[in-house]
């Protein structure tokens, strides 16, 4: 039997071959676990919002525009992870790697809109019952945009030393439904703090 010599094989890839990997169990059981918790802020939040007599919220209605530019962006960078996937299992590293690079971007956006929102804010999470609901739940979830970005991150660098092709490339569509999560988060989101305050009124 010959030796076996591993500079023949090029580099190795990342992950199992197939869609069912470890790790695609493993991400939805986190995303399991997570939709809990944010299923309680949100039920919380709107527990309180009816049960309150005072104005909801304390400084008048959200404005919709910041919301309505984080949504474009993150659900914008969904499609955007979904084409890296596919032009990575094309073998296409180049576009791939670009198109990841956009999503980061667009994610990067998605957070400076956030923390600018939270300057603007004339209360903060300690002001009244709001406050501590507001600041709670987009703090969760900005932490995990910020854990997004980082697994998107390491799955550019994955893509540019070229460890995926059309039968591995299951670290990418772990990865993205890490990030199609948070972004549909979001959308849950944005309907409770900025779209419910004009209903409950």
């Amino acid at each position: 039997m010959a030796d076996f010599d591993p500079s023949d094989v090029g580099a190795l890839p990342v992950g199992s071959a197939g869609q069912r990997a470890g790790g695609w169990w493993g991400v939805w059981t986190l995303i399991a676990t997570e939709a809990a918790l944010f299923g309680y802020l949100i039920f919380s939040y709107l527990y309180l919002a009816l049960d309150n007599a005072a104005q909801w919220p304390p400084d008048g209605l959200p404005k919709l525009a910041p919301g309505l530019l984080g949504t474009g962006l993150l659900l914008g960078s969904s499609v955007v992870v979904w084409a890296a996937e596919k032009l990575a299992a094309r073998r296409h590293r180049i576009a791939s790697a670009a198109a990841l690079a956009v999503a980061i971007a667009m994610g990067g956006v998605f957070i400076a809109i956030q923390l600018h929102e939270w300057h603007d804010h004339p209360y903060g999470p300690a002001t009244h019952l709001y406050g501590s609901l507001y600041f709670t739940i987009t703090g969760f979830h900005l932490a995990h945009v910020a854990v997004g970005l980082l697994a998107l991150a390491v799955m550019l660098v994955w893509v540019l030393l070229g460890y995926f092709d059309e039968r591995r490339h299951a670290a990418l569509t772990i990865g993205g439904a890490y990030w199609h999560f948070v972004d549909v988060v979001w959308l849950l989101i944005f309907a409770t703090l900025y779209l419910s305050p004009y209903l409950i009124r």
